[in-house]
């Protein structure tokens, strides 16, 4: 290493000479602000203070809100409605005084005098599916919005209170001080939208075959809204879109449905004799101790019974939530429901599945095994599962979550068989929605701001936990698939997204609402990125521990997109600025490649290079400093001689400056390259990263080096390397494994291989 480090040092130091004497007043730039993609985030992020420290954690003083339900709600399944009271203690935790309060009414998002549609800008298509047509044309719209019948304070007087869209403010009738809290009651009703037909994120599908409904019920009540130290109030408007931002509380939930149905929800199940026969509670005291199957609690030959009864008698299902953010329930007369345990740590947690026999024989072979493996998967990464449950309910068409609880698709056809894609599918949303009890319900980040917060980390986990069941379930993977074929996550799979029209591509850092293509950009470039850092750029040890950092420190709290950065900088010693501006803040795409390969040799006798050197300087070519000097493959200078007789240790002046500095014992422990290649390595793409590179010999041998992502800190365009080698390279190649997300592969080789275009390879596949 020490000849290298003598080689580089004499042609950098002539080099930056050779440049410094061309630089006259009149070649001179003007100045510039600081465009280093190595830049500190400064300006990006705001300053740290005593709610949320510089490291990422909470701060000394950070707090949060607390929002405490007692809900009373009837099903009314004849009509499609629900209706419904609740009281609702507020406790300021912050140091403001409050002189009003904010819910959110997201029904309100399908209300007739919505504004939602009117912000889409669609014009008439020239061909539209039957369906559509019909929902766009000829069908009234829906009225669901809430009906606020009353509200009131503890005493029974009104409260004045005022809707705007989706959200409702109520008049305090006096300030609320730091510490205090404050009790209300709402009454409401509104009309259960077929979630079907217009795709929503809950309501019922209607079976007509056997006239029954099957309901996955959310957003229902009136909920309070977000106030924190960096917004205060959080009340942006519920368009449709982008998801909910709500504080902790402990839900008492009482449910009133038809006596046939069956139903389960967020929280424990606090009269589960009362609604349970004897054959389901024995059932579920197996479940109970059943790690490596589910026991059904219902079959389907008794939910097949109860789909005929219609019962006109009613049953309430009482449950009690501690400590969550939000609350969802699914309930039909139609429901099987399996269950079995998990071991999560020091505790088993109860994995569950509600389905249709529509869903069968899928759902009943895999829903529940992918529910356990799912949790054991995010706790390995996270946390353990604090819940004692975690629940998947088929809902066709849906995917969607809630704490303990979320609806997933997935539906065979009617005679029983699905396809590879189906399964997949099913398996893939199952992972995903139950992984959302990690994030967002309990590392609770603002979705309605910063939807890659939730769905970019968890898709990243989603990745991590699929791979991690087609290792448990080898028997649930087809036969020519080695591991889960998991659609988002893999680098390469978000390069069609990155190498788009940037007219239609926005910064990962944006609202979800206000994003061309929001899969992409909320779900699959995030989570690709997080993937990348984990696999490419830190290390699965470094990642892994910082990653888990942050969900501990944030867990039951509200996070921000800095408190993330920070976090993960903070627990690995690792300075990644340049890689959330890069991936999180612009648009810009990875494309990294090989500009030219130039091959030396050493010689005693001044090149031509050296020759101009001194020539410009007036200086005596023979009295030089001892050198050695690198003569190019190909050029006039070099000789037979050079090329097949000299060896670096063949230099006199080397020679004798080895012996005159170090031992023998140090001479012979010494590298002795026999070729110098210089490679120009260049990045036409915006997007720093670190360049991976193989090196392959004659020999049939090869080497990969990772160049840290640094090495582009001084320049943006091209950068070179140096490579003295014992041994003759035959081709090198850029991100061999495709890591990271390279558009172009066409510049990754050399010697330049020539690539098929699309038309030659689909005309080949065709042949074949």
């Amino acid at each position: 290493m020490k000849i290298l480090k003598l080689l580089g040092f004499a042609l950098m130091t002539i080099s930056v000479g050779a440049l410094a004497q061309n630089d006259t007043k009149q070649d001179r730039k003007p100045g510039h602000v600081n465009t280093n993609k190595f830049r500190q985030l400064y300006n990006e992020f705001s300053t740290p203070n005593m709610y949320r420290s510089a490291s990422g954690a909470p701060g000394v003083a950070y707090y949060q809100q607390q929002a405490d339900y007692k809900i009373n709600i009837e099903l009314d399944d004849e009509n499609a409605k629900i209706s419904g009271d609740e009281v609702v203690t507020y406790t300021n935790n912050s140091p403001d005084v409050l002189t009003y309060l904010w819910l959110q009414l997201d029904q309100n998002v399908r209300a007739k005098d919505s504004k939602s549609p009117l912000i889409e800008s669609r014009g008439v298509a020239k061909a539209t599916a039957t369906s559509q047509f019909a929902s766009d044309y000829l069908t009234e719209s829906f009225d669901g919005g809430f009906n606020i019948l009353e509200v009131k304070d503890s005493s029974g007087k009104p409260l004045p209170y005022t809707i705007n869209q989706t959200m409702m403010r109520v008049e305090l009738p006096q300030p609320l001080k730091s510490g205090e809290k404050f009790s209300f009651g709402i009454k409401w009703w509104y009309n259960i939208n077929d979630h079907i037909k217009d795709g929503a994120r809950s309501g019922y599908e209607y079976f007509p075959e056997d006239g029954n409904r099957a309901y996955v019920i959310a957003q229902f009540h009136p909920r309070m809204a977000v106030y924190n130290d960096v917004e205060g109030w959080q009340h942006s408007q519920f368009w449709g879109r982008d998801e909910f931002a709500l504080p902790f509380g402990n839900f008492e939930v009482n449910i009133t449905v038809p006596a046939d149905h069956i139903l389960d929800a967020t929280g424990k199940l606090m009269n589960r004799k009362e609604v349970f026969s004897k054959e389901m509670m024995q059932r579920y005291e197996k479940a109970k101790k059943s790690f490596d199957k589910p026991v059904l609690i219902v079959t389907q030959a008794e939910a097949e019974k109860a789909e005929k009864s219609f019962s006109k008698a009613k049953k309430t299902w009482k449950l009690y939530a501690e400590n969550v953010r939000d609350f969802g329930f699914a309930t039909s007369r139609k429901f099987i429901w399996d269950m079995m345990a998990v071991k999560v740590g020091n505790k088993e947690v109860m994995a569950v599945s509600l389905y249709p026999k529509e869903g069968n024989p899928l759902w009943e072979e895999w829903s529940t095994k992918v529910v356990a493996s799912t949790l054991k998967s995010y706790s390995k990464m996270t946390f353990d599962y604090p819940y004692h449950k975690a629940i998947s309910v088929h809902a066709d068409r849906q995917g969607m979550e809630y704490p303990m609880i979320c609806w997933n698709y997935g539906r065979p056809e009617k005679d029983g068989t699905y396809s590879d894609r189906v399964k997949y599918g099913m398996m893939g949303v199952i992972v995903h929605e139950v992984g959302h009890n990690f994030f967002p319900m309990i590392v609770n980040s603002d979705e309605r701001q910063w939807t890659w917060m939730d769905e970019g980390l968890n898709t990243f986990l989603q990745y991590v936990a699929e791979q991690d069941f087609g290792e448990a379930y080898p028997e649930a993977l087809s036969p020519n698939d080695k591991k889960f074929p998991s659609r988002r996550g893999p680098a390469e799979n978000i390069i069609p997204y990155m190498e788009g029209n940037q007219d239609y591509i926005a910064p990962i850092m944006s609202k979800g609402l206000n994003t061309y293509q929001f899969g992409n950009n909320a779900y699959g470039k995030p989570a690709t990125a997080l993937n990348i850092l984990r696999e490419t750029v830190m290390s699965r040890e470094l990642f892994d521990y910082a990653f888990k950092e942050y969900a501990r420190r944030w867990m039951f709290k509200h996070p921000t997109p800095e408190d993330f950065f920070r976090t993960m900088e903070d627990a690995s010693a690792f300075d990644l600025d340049w890689f959330w501006r890069g991936w999180f803040y612009t648009t810009d795409w990875v494309d990294i490649g090989i500009k030219e390969v130039t091959k030396f040799y050493v010689s005693a006798e001044p090149n031509q290079y050296m020759k101009d050197v001194a020539a410009r300087r007036g200086l005596d070519i023979n009295n030089l400093s001892p050198m050695v000097f690198m003569v190019e493959d190909g050029t006039d200078e070099l000789t037979e001689t050079i090329r097949n007789g000299i060896q670096a240790e063949d230099i006199p002046t080397l020679k004798e400056y080895l012996m005159d500095n170090f031992t023998e014992t140090e001479r012979e422990n010494m590298i002795t390259p026999k070729y110098f290649y210089n490679v120009t390595f260049e990045k036409p793409g915006g997007l720093v990263m670190p360049i991976i590179v193989q090196y392959n010999y004659v020999d049939g041998t090869s080497e990969t080096v990772t160049y840290p992502a640094e090495i582009w800190r001084l320049n943006d365009r091209q950068v070179n390397k140096a490579i003295p080698s014992q041994k003759e390279i035959s081709s090198i190649v850029v991100d061999p494994n495709k890591e990271t997300a390279d558009i172009d592969t066409s510049n990754n080789s050399w010697p330049k291989k020539m690539e098929q275009s699309q038309f030659d390879a689909f005309k080949n596949k065709v042949q074949d």
